[in-house]
């Protein structure tokens, strides 16, 4: 069986290789880690137990923020040990958790890479966080006695149909999963279904309601105003934008600005991915506005001070720009700064069927969020903030103008919107106390 799986793998790769080279070529992507990803790791205290946390991506080690400070604070006799697979997701494990962890790019699970990733991390217990069930991955574990638990899982509707399809090929696979936590009763379906017992299916809420911070002011946002040279103006953020979406959103703006009563109105992109920043430049340009691009900022200001009197009349300059161009945001880390001074939010990637982003973000900071019918991949959060009347659902580039513009003329309606979203993220959070229950029962066995 284990031949045969490595196959497969070995097949796609040589299929996707095109892609693969292209992207190593054009965006710089996939140029680290290759040694990690065949299983050449290194653990910083080879003598601890180990727990080993994979994150696949971006969001899932945002997710895994407060449970890796829990395990860390309550099981200090265990090395954590964390793995992500994207480069983004590396990246953001490195910031988060890079100075106190060893965190390292996700083995292939082709078998023999797998087991010497195993051989050389030896993990008492794995966590896997939302989904991210290898075949090669769950068997070796099982061959080992290595726990294997789901940690805020999720399966979303268009991964379910694909799954249900090859049932018969994942139903031993996640047979042998020791527990899996989830986020609701419609994923602890979803995970039975494709042959979990159901005795090892536990409903835990979402992580993601902890992680999101509930606060007025973030740190950063005073002098990004100052960068920006906002003032009184209203600023209107779209945030984690996706293919094809910003050109919609940049039509409605041309007619915000047409209105003399939102002339002082003023647009933030944040696309989400960085290899499209200057692709949305571009199409910023050629949409007939200026762009001021944040980086070029945030790099004049950070060399203010060697270069006082010249870089006042640049910075001068910029400002003046600002007040009649979409700035864009293209700089990693600073989207939570964005959000923290927006009048309005739109949360991207959900006018087109993307599957939308993490509105939660927004809703936690206080503020009046907007987002696409596209956000299937966020259903349990799109579902909470709406029946709480926390957010707001537009269809189409028409209704998110209408609603744009009830929003700016309608303050207290707006406020309204953003206080609900904030009880709505408080009352579901809890989900890292509930995880940890479950998983200290392994960890104290060990």
């Amino acid at each position: 069986m284990r031949f045969v799986v490595d196959m497969v793998y070995l097949l796609f790769a040589v299929g996707i290789s095109p892609i693969v080279v292209y992207r190593v070529i054009k965006h710089k992507r996939y140029r680290k880690g290759w040694a990690q990803r065949f299983g050449k790791i290194k653990r910083r205290f080879p003598h601890k137990k180990c727990i080993w946390l994979h994150a696949v991506s971006v969001g899932e080690v945002n997710a895994a923020k407060t449970l890796v400070g829990e395990l860390a604070n309550r099981f200090s006799d265990f090395e954590i040990v964390i793995s992500s697979t994207t480069d983004t997701g590396f990246a953001r494990a490195m910031s988060l958790f890079g100075e106190r962890f060893e965190v390292f790019y996700f083995p292939f699970d082709l078998s023999w890479a797998m087991r010497r990733a195993f051989d050389r991390i030896r993990p008492s217990l794995c966590l896997l966080l939302e989904l991210e069930v290898w075949p090669n991955f769950v068997q070796i574990a099982q061959q080992l006695n290595t726990p294997i638990i789901v940690v805020n899982g999720r399966i979303s509707d268009d991964s379910f149909a694909h799954y249900k399809r090859i049932r018969p090929l994942l139903s031993k696979t996640f047979g042998k999963l020791s527990l899996v936590l989830v986020q609701t009763d419609e994923y602890a379906r979803r995970f039975k279904e494709l042959g979990c017992p159901s005795e090892r299916v536990l409903v835990t809420g979402s992580l993601k309601y902890d992680t999101a911070q509930i606060a007025d002011k973030v740190d950063g946002s005073d002098a990004l105003k100052v960068q920006l040279d906002i003032g009184r103006d209203r600023l209107w953020v779209a945030g984690a934008t996706g293919n094809d979406e910003e050109a919609i959103l940049l039509d409605v703006y041309l007619s915000l600005k047409k209105q003399e009563q939102f002339r002082d109105v003023r647009l933030a992109i944040v696309p989400r991915k960085p290899e499209r920043f200057d692709e949305v430049a571009q199409l910023i340009e050629q949409s007939g506005f200026s762009v001021v691009r944040y980086s070029q900022i945030k790099n004049k200001s950070a060399s203010k001070q060697q270069e006082q009197p010249a870089m006042d009349k640049k910075l001068s300059i910029i400002n003046y720009q600002l007040s009649i161009a979409v700035i864009l945001g293209d700089t990693m880390g600073d989207l939570r700064k964005f959000y923290s001074l927006a009048t309005v939010i739109f949360v991207g990637r959900s006018l087109i069927p993307m599957g939308g982003s993490d509105m939660m973000e927004a809703a936690a900071l206080g503020k009046c969020t907007i987002f696409g019918p596209h956000a299937f991949n966020f259903k349990q959060t799109v579902e909470a903030l709406l029946a709480g009347d926390g957010a707001i659902m537009v269809k189409n580039k028409e209704e998110l103008l209408q609603m744009l513009q009830k929003c700016l003329c309608d303050p207290d309606f707006a406020q309204k919107i953003a206080e609900n979203g904030r009880e709505v993220i408080k009352k579901n959070q809890g989900a890292t106390a509930k995880s940890i229950k479950q998983i200290s029962k392994f960890l104290n066995a060990n």
